[in-house]
């Protein structure tokens, strides 16, 4: 029987094992995630395992409340080890789960710790781990430098004055840069009852009058400007669908106003002012050279009873089944005619629509751009083995694999950039068997080139951070 997660895990073959050497010592490019810029300028220290480990992960909480573990344990008032004991009983028994996976290897390269988590081993993982987070040198920016990062896409609202990305800017002792990601949901989502509230915070934000449609749209283009001076190149979309219904410019700014107003709006008219929005904004992303990343698939805050309680991000949300190919070729189409289709990344968190994607990058590639319209690494409720090799497989079959731009976090804890270093042991496992199998070439160089250029330089490449 093979070690628990040794330092061949996931390698299968001498290929794989090879390869994985090139791959895991290359930087970090974390282009999407949800850290908090003002956690990494302050440094935030930690007062146990269970505030840096399980604090705000529903991942965790997800499958804690799976296993039937009480919410007390979870988000409620338990003490900081009754919630770690909690975790350690249910993640004994995670068999097919990645946390499995994820907990272990961040107990190995952050701790030292290679002993599996159980009930039993518990008491001893708590002090020992807890001892080196209390030791003077574990922290925000410790725990960035020690996984090895060069650069972090935060994710920011464009009312957000941006202050820690500044401050962090002009602090030269930190090595990692950290970048906004232009994230306008809360602007275009008109259907929601605080929209009205929200368009007075951009006013506020943008320092104008907003008046009607179009000086809606000069505000947000005023806030790219604004983020650009802050280091911004990327933006960031989430969708159930993409939603592409054309009317004329008349007719959105009346809805505009309707929805300002609050009053009652049909699916039409909402998707009629969001596709004009997101138009709109691939322009001024395509003026800008900036990256546009469009998320589609989750349906959130399916348990309104949760929700009221706990609310968002708490681990109620799934897949969704809608339809995708028809709006989202649609509105790529309506901007490549313009010729203003910015270099574009498409996510799925629903794998039926991997061969949607897959397939829709090749209609819209070209000018000279190696990858210029992307498949996003498998995501959220995707990124397993099981769904990194589907997703790259998909990739490989229907485009060009080795222009893909690779691994990202989308999280918000520091303990997860090892992530990184599963997802190169899957994508080495990959073309190790590829290349063993005789389905592939064994030319070395070309075979590194591959697993480095998807581990690390095709990021920076194209995001030209």
């Amino acid at each position: 029987m093979k070690k628990f997660m040794d330092e061949d895990f996931l390698l299968t073959t001498e290929t794989a094992k090879r390869l994985f050497d090139y791959a895991k010592a290359l930087p970090i490019y974390d282009y999407h995630c949800h850290l908090s810029p003002k956690e990494i300028y302050e440094d935030k220290k930690y007062n146990s395992i269970t505030e840096v480990w399980l604090g705000g992960d529903h991942y965790k909480w997800r499958f804690m409340r799976s296993m039937g573990v009480d919410e007390k344990y979870i988000t409620g008032d338990a003490s900081p080890w009754e919630k770690f004991l909690s975790y350690a009983k249910a993640l004994e028994y995670a068999i097919g789960n990645p946390l499995y996976h994820w907990s272990h290897l961040e107990l190995q390269r952050y701790f030292g710790i290679y002993e599996t988590l159980g009930e039993k081993t518990a008491k001893d993982i708590w002090d020992r781990a807890n001892a080196i987070i209390t030791g003077g040198d574990f922290s925000a920016r410790r725990l960035i430098e020690k996984s090895n990062v060069e650069l972090i896409g935060t994710t920011d609202d464009p009312c957000d004055s941006l202050e820690y990305h500044k401050l962090i800017r002009e602090d030269k002792s930190f090595k990692t840069v950290v970048v906004p990601t232009f994230r306008p949901d809360n602007a275009i989502s008109i259907e929601k009852p605080g929209f009205a509230d929200y368009v007075s915070r951009l006013e506020e934000a943008a320092d104008m009058k907003i008046a009607c449609f179009g000086c809606f749209k000069k505000a947000l283009a005023k806030r790219i400007d604004f983020f650009s001076q802050v280091g911004a190149r990327v933006s960031d979309h989430s969708f159930l669908t993409v939603p592409y219904t054309e009317a004329d410019e008349d007719t959105v700014a009346e809805i505009f106003d309707k929805g300002r107003r609050g009053e009652n709006l049909s699916k039409t008219e909402i998707d009629a002012f969001k596709t004009a929005c997101m138009v709109f904004l691939g322009e001024e992303y395509a003026k800008r050279g900036w990256v546009m990343q469009l998320h589609m698939g989750p349906i959130r805050n399916n348990n309104s009873k949760m929700f009221s309680s706990i609310g968002a991000d708490t681990g109620f949300d799934s897949i969704g089944d809608g339809v995708c190919a028809e709006k989202l070729s649609a509105y790529l189409d309506a901007l490549n005619k313009k010729d203003m289709l910015p270099k574009t990344i498409l996510y799925t968190l629903n794998p039926t629509w991997n061969y949607v994607l897959g397939t829709m990058l090749g209609n819209f590639q070209g000018g000279g751009i190696k990858g210029k319209i992307q498949f996003g690494s498998a995501w959220w409720f995707c990124d397993h083995i099981d769904g990194m090799t589907e997703q790259m497989k998909v990739l490989g079959n229907l485009g060009a694999l080795a222009a893909f731009v690779g691994m990202l976090t989308d999280s918000r804890s520091f303990l997860s950039y090892p992530r990184h270093e599963y997802f190169r042991r899957i994508l080495c496992r990959i073309i190790g068997e590829w290349a063993e199998n005789g389905e592939f070439t064994d030319d070395e160089a070309v075979l590194r080139k591959i697993v480095e250029d998807i581990s690390y330089y095709n990021a920076k490449n194209y995001f030209g951070i």
